[in-house]
Order: structure tokens, then sequence, then C-alpha cells
């Protein structure tokens, strides 16, 4: 049933922003140091609380928790993280197709690939151009009428295995081993032998690709290795439209979040300047959330990966900083913006945290807020993880935190 008078729906995803106390932060957690007036004026008068986003049977990544955000039990549809990735690109999945995410990284140096370290998982957060033509050669190379790569976004790529298996044993994300000795992180499964001898072979070629002599030549890490994880099977969503009665759009710079858009059937814009870190296009991005809604659209999701990859970096003060600049750059466009309509609901929360002192994703509770304009309760003072604790209020299965947004109850 689609909602009386004009109503809107938004949602603000500070992805990988729930955090553990850190020390270089005296203690507390980034959502407690960060300086964030509109986030916590609209908590004074929203609903607060925590919701469980992913599963204890489900590994805690983006792709999971952020499903189950929009309302998709991953229970019922997860099939893996690349497959959402592959659509986005623009890739026509068959159904015996296997994906995989392929990250380009940067290795220490050691002889034996097996001895060297995680150095970066982004490559130094490589340019999508520079990708392009690095991931060309990959293609040149490995590609045949089994293998096929597609380029990507910045260190984001893809490999279609066709007529695969996903019983790969463990393909590790490579954002969970940053600083590691990688040897033991490999997957020891048969089924994997050859993908493994692929991400080996890589760094033989790509160490002199013209790309990454000319970046080490700038003082720049080189993409010297493709790392092959995230296995899974084409996706099988239903529209957001047939689950909610609502027209929607997604607002993201990564092919993930797209991806879930895509195969959910709701629009995906590009967005200019959108990077997926901290220089991101924040004003374009909320910018383009608001013409989405003006041009007809009942909800919008607007994503922004920069507390995550801060996370991931053990960058405390950025992560603090990318809370600060959502509040200064993005919710005041999205605030005005909606209050020309009749009524409207804006929701906030992380997906899963990140935090700073592992580097990686937890399956932790994180906070939320419903803020209701014509609808007002009490809240709390400033929003963060405890504070979203002491309210009681728990959600222990975050694909069903959609159906309550949604709901005239709150």
């Amino acid at each position: 049933m689609r909602p009386v008078c004009r109503m809107k729906y938004v949602v603000v995803l500070y992805d990988g922003m729930a955090d553990y106390p850190v020390p270089a932060l005296g203690g507390k957690t980034p959502m407690m140091c960060a300086k964030k007036p509109l986030f916590d004026s609209l908590a004074k008068r929203g609903t607060v609380g925590l919701v469980k986003t992913v599963d204890d049977s489900l590994k805690p990544g983006s792709d999971v928790a952020n499903m189950s955000v929009m309302g998709f039990d991953p229970l019922k549809y997860y099939t893996g993280r690349s497959p959402l990735e592959a659509v986005s690109i623009g890739v026509d999945l068959r159904d015996d197709d296997v994906t995989l995410r392929c990250n380009l990284v940067t290795l220490s140096d050691e002889e034996r690939y097996e001895d060297k370290t995680m150095i970066d998982y982004s490559a130094g957060d490589i340019s999508t151009a520079e990708a392009a033509e690095i991931m060309k050669s990959v293609q040149e190379h490995f590609g045949n009428e089994r293998f096929t790569y597609y380029s990507g976004v910045s260190y984001r790529h893809c490999l279609v295995v066709h007529g695969g298996t996903t019983d790969l044993g463990t393909m590790t994300p490579p954002h969970d081993i940053s600083k590691k000795v990688i040897g033991s992180h490999l997957s020891d499964s048969k089924n994997a032998e050859e993908l493994i001898e692929m991400m080996k072979e890589s760094y033989e070629f790509l160490k002199n690709h013209p790309v990454n002599l000319k970046r080490v030549s700038e003082g720049k890490r080189p993409a010297n290795s493709i790392w092959l994880w995230g296995e899974g099977k084409k996706p099988i969503l239903p529209s957001f439209e047939s689950l909610f009665g609502l027209k929607g759009a997604v607002i993201s710079a990564v092919d993930l979040l797209k991806g879930i858009a895509i195969s959910a059937k709701m629009d995906a814009p590009d967005v200019e300047g959108a990077t997926g870190y901290i220089d991101t296009n924040f004003e374009g991005k909320a910018e383009t959330a608001m013409k989405e809604l003006e041009e007809g659209k009942d909800f919008v999701y607007i994503h922004f990966e920069a507390p995550d990859e801060c996370g991931h970096r053990n960058e405390p003060e950025n992560k603090v900083r990318a809370i600060e600049l959502i509040d200064e750059r993005v919710l005041p466009i999205v605030l005005k913006s909606l209050e020309k309509y009749d009524d409207y609901k804006i929701m906030i929360l992380p997906d899963h945290p990140t935090p700073i002192v592992t580097m990686t994703h937890a399956r932790d509770a994180v906070p939320f807020m419903i803020y209701h304009k014509n609808k007002e309760v009490e809240g709390v003072e400033s929003i963060n993880e405890e504070t979203a604790k002491a309210t009681g209020l728990f959600v222990e299965r975050g694909c069903e935190l959609m159906k309550k947004f949604l709901s005239e109850d709150v």
C-alpha cells in the first residue's frame, strides 16, 4: 500500500561508522568524538536504538549488512558479494557463472608469494583510469573461454568464472589482513588452486607494468597483484517496489551498492566525483538524491563509504572527520530539500562496525535513528553506540528495520 500525502523516505548510511573505544581518541568512539549537530538534533526528536544487521551465521560484510538495512533478508536472498558488483559493472551473468571480487593490491617484495605482506588492499587508492589499464593487461594475460576479467572502480574489479564453483575454501578479503603475511590466508582448497596460481602469476608481470613503474616513480604504491575473493552466484533479489510499494533509488560510489540497487529494480545514478572515500563529492550525492525525490521517487538510500575506509586504514581522526563532513555537507542539503514535503522520514545509521582497533568489519549491533517530521518523540541528547544501547530499543533482525522505518507507527 502506497503512503498517503507526499511522504518521502530517506536513509543516510554511514558505512562502518560504529566502532569500539579507540585509545587514540581517549577511549571514545568516533561517533562520540565527532561534532554532528544536525544528526544529534534529529536524534533528540527521533527514535533511537540498536539493530543487529548481520546474523551470527553470516560474515560481517557490507553486502550482507546493506541488504539487511534495505529490508532484504540475507538468509533468504544472499548469493555472494561479487555477483552484486558484477551486475553494477554491467555483466550479464549466466546461471552457471561464478563471480569473484578482484582487488588490485600492493604486496611487499619477498621472493616467495606466500611470504609477502598485504601492504595495501586498495593499491594506494589507484585511480579508475590507471586500474582500467592494468585490468586490460590482466584480461589479456589470463582471459579465455573460462575466465573473464572486468574493470570496475578504483581498486575494485571482477572475475567471472564460467561453469565455476563457489566451493573454494577460504578466499580471504584483503582488508581483513592489512599488514599481515598472506601465506596462511591463501585458500588450500583444490578447487581454488587455479585462482591462487593466477594471483601468484599476476605479481610477476604486474610489478613491471608501465602503470606501476610510473606510480612508483611518483612515490605511489603499485598495484602489483590481483587478489580474488567474495565468490558468489547470480543475484535473486525481488524488486524493492514489490516488497514495500515504493519507487526507490540508491546513491553510492561503490559497485556493491549499485549492484544491490539494480538487482532490486531501483535506480542507481552516477555522481561525478563520488570516490568512496573522504574526498568524495558529498554535496553531489546529496543533490542527486534530492533530485530523485523531486522526479517522483518515494525513497532514496544515500550511501557513504568513507567511515568504513578510514576504519580499515586505522585512521581514527579521518573517521571522525568523515562523520563530521556528512553532517556539514550532506544533511543541510537533505533537510532543506525535505521541508517542502507534507511529511518525511529520515533514518541514519551505519551498516556494521568497522573498528579502528581491528581494522576490519564486526557483526555487533549498530545504533540507528529514525526521525519523523510529523511525529516527533523524545530521543537522546547525542547519538552514539552507548546512548543508543541505553534506550533499550533493540531490533534483533536487521531486515525488519526497514518495515519499522516505513510503518505509520514510528
